[in-house]
């Protein structure tokens, strides 16, 4: 049956979902703020020994721990570390192969105890490949038998029962994102570098497509001379479908540009459309931008100055290119 409005205020009475829900928020806060305290040089060795590794970075975990390993890896790849996840039960079952004596491997186990985990770890050491282990238990065969030991321990699981990985599945993924930026830093990591990672997303065609990729070059240019007459130009602005006809000079020098916007007000000027010259209702002194640069930069300018069509000129200020708003959409910058 449909629940009613009674039955769902009679619930919401039984249950303070709120309160229930901000007790497990403050147990992972707390759980954080405690781990931020416990950083120490074991932390900063793991780094060191990162950055000089000449191989790849192997996150391995079972269960929760594997669903957070996965993760790690993700954003250790995104951020200039080249990484990926291993199944530690795969592992024993031929993917072991994956790794090289080169390679450093990242053991995450909360109990340190887990046995595809351990295993894992003591074939690894025997290929003299280094091993971080990430656990909460500094005494645990994890621990013991890694170069380095960053530990992860929790007071309690924001679960009631202390049962269901919650805290510690919490402060392994942000022990994983400390690495993981703390890295970014140390190489010199650049939004350029990010994008080259994520080139089909927004971010990436933001920071890797410039105007010269998307502006419309030679013959697809509206482009009229000055003398040339105000219906001419509107032929030319609605063959070429950008909204806009560039004016300039014989040789090629930008000098205007005449939009729908300058059309709308040519009309109610009442001023003749068969009779003016593009010159005389043109804008002058026009915004433009360098084909060199991020078609993001040319977006923001065209944000902030409310116009849709931009010319594209070179250091001389001649006539290269042109591109409008449609053609940032279509780029998949906006």
């Amino acid at each position: 049956m449909p629940t009613t409005e009674h039955s769902k205020t009679e619930r919401a009475s039984q249950y303070d979902f709120i309160g229930l829900a901000r007790a497990v928020i403050d147990a992972e806060i707390d759980a954080i703020q405690k781990l931020h305290e416990r950083l120490d040089d074991e932390f900063e060795g793991a780094c060191e020994a990162i950055l000089a590794c000449k191989g790849r970075v192997i996150i391995s975990g079972m269960g929760k721990s594997g669903h957070i390993s996965n993760k790690i890896a993700a954003t250790l790849a995104s951020t200039g570390t080249p990484a990926f996840f291993v199944h530690p039960g795969e592992a024993l079952h031929g993917d072991l192969g994956m790794i090289t004596g080169d390679d450093i491997v990242i053991a995450i186990s909360n109990s340190g105890t887990t046995d595809e985990v351990i295993t894992l770890a003591t074939l690894v050491k025997r290929l003299d490949a280094v091993v971080i282990g990430m656990s909460g238990d500094k005494s645990s065969p994890l621990a013991k038998l890694s170069d380095f030991h960053l530990d992860i321990a929790v007071d309690k699981e924001a679960c009631p029962m202390g049962l269901a990985p919650t805290s510690s599945t919490t402060v392994t993924l942000v022990m994983g994102d400390a690495l993981a930026i703390a890295l970014l830093e140390a190489r010199g990591f650049t939004a350029e570098d990010f994008a080259r990672s994520h080139p089909g997303g927004r971010l990436g065609k933001r920071l890797l497509v410039h105007v010269k990729d998307i502006m419309h070059s030679s013959d697809d240019i509206p482009l009229n001379l000055p003398e040339t007459s105000l219906n001419q130009a509107i032929l030319e602005m609605t063959g070429k479908k950008l909204g806009a006809t560039v004016v300039v000079e014989t040789d090629n020098t930008l000098i205007g540009i005449f939009t729908d916007g300058d059309l709308r007000r040519t009309i109610d000027h009442k001023i003749d459309l068969h009779h003016a010259l593009v010159k005389d209702v043109m804008t002058a002194g026009c915004k433009t931008v360098h084909p060199g640069m991020l078609a993001a930069e040319a977006l923001q300018i065209m944000d902030s100055t409310k116009i849709n069509a931009l010319p594209v000129v070179n250091d001389d200020n001649e006539l290269v290119g042109a591109l409008n708003m449609h053609d940032m959409l279509r780029a998949g910058v906006v």
